[in-house]
């Protein structure tokens, strides 16, 4: 049976379909809205649209596994090293985690306590997230991180392709960036709350700065090549 993925792995999961759909969005519109700049050819603009969302869906499904996948190595290698230091010296990391609460104020007959208990419970566990930041049982699936983007980088990219072609060239670049405009402070809020940000507002902000960016050169561009 499957073991099942713990509240953190599911939210690591969840913001990496966030961003996928994000950078779907970001990167197809720049695309489409270029090419609209420069030409009428509504066949031109779907396909280069087409091509652009499969190209950036094998690229965002590849980069989240090999990203992940380093992640995880690096992880191991830590787990590996705290695992040396329990056996040779395990006093000596109690002594770490002992430290370490004292470190943030606690009583030190509580941070003794505190730290004794969680040794003794999974000193491999509570050596790891004192001394590298994060919970060994709770790793992040490569392969769940590279499917997530695999599917959302797509569906992401099908917003810009529908309202470039849905309206008439006079209107079709306008109405493409109000509609990725919505959708990037859709996506860059659900990333804050997701990531644990508390700064929503500036993360919804740049998020949406960053597309619009994007989006403008790339008219830019079309334009100075506009026939």
């Amino acid at each position: 049976m499957a073991k099942k993925m713990s509240l953190a792995q599911k939210i690591n999961v969840l913001r990496a379909t966030v961003m996928g759909a994000n950078d779907g969005i970001i990167s197809v519109a720049a695309i489409v809205i270029g090419v609209a700049a420069a030409t009428n050819n509504s066949y031109s603009i779907l396909i280069s649209g087409l091509s652009g969302s499969l190209a950036g869906t094998i690229s965002m499904c590849m980069g989240e596994y090999v990203s992940v996948s380093s992640e995880k190595d690096s992880q191991r290698k830590a787990i590996a090293e705290e695992k040396e230091r329990l056996k040779l010296d395990p006093d000596g990391e109690y002594e770490y985690v002992r430290q370490k609460y004292l470190d943030q104020d606690i009583d030190p007959d509580l941070a003794s306590q505190a730290a004794r208990e969680l040794m003794d419970k999974d000193s491999l566990a509570t050596g790891v997230q004192e001394r590298y930041g994060f919970n060994p049982r709770e790793f992040t699936s490569p392969y769940a991180a590279a499917i997530s983007s695999f599917i959302s980088f797509p569906l992401g990219s099908v917003l810009p392709m529908v309202a470039v072609m849905l309206f008439p060239p006079a209107q079709r670049i306008f109405a493409t960036m109000v509609a990725v405009t919505i959708a990037l402070v859709i996506t860059g809020y659900l990333a804050a709350v997701l990531g644990n940000n508390p700064q929503r507002l500036k993360s919804v902000i740049r998020n949406t700065i960053s597309g619009l960016l994007t989006m403008g050169v790339t008219f830019l561009i079309g334009m100075l090549l506009k026939r």
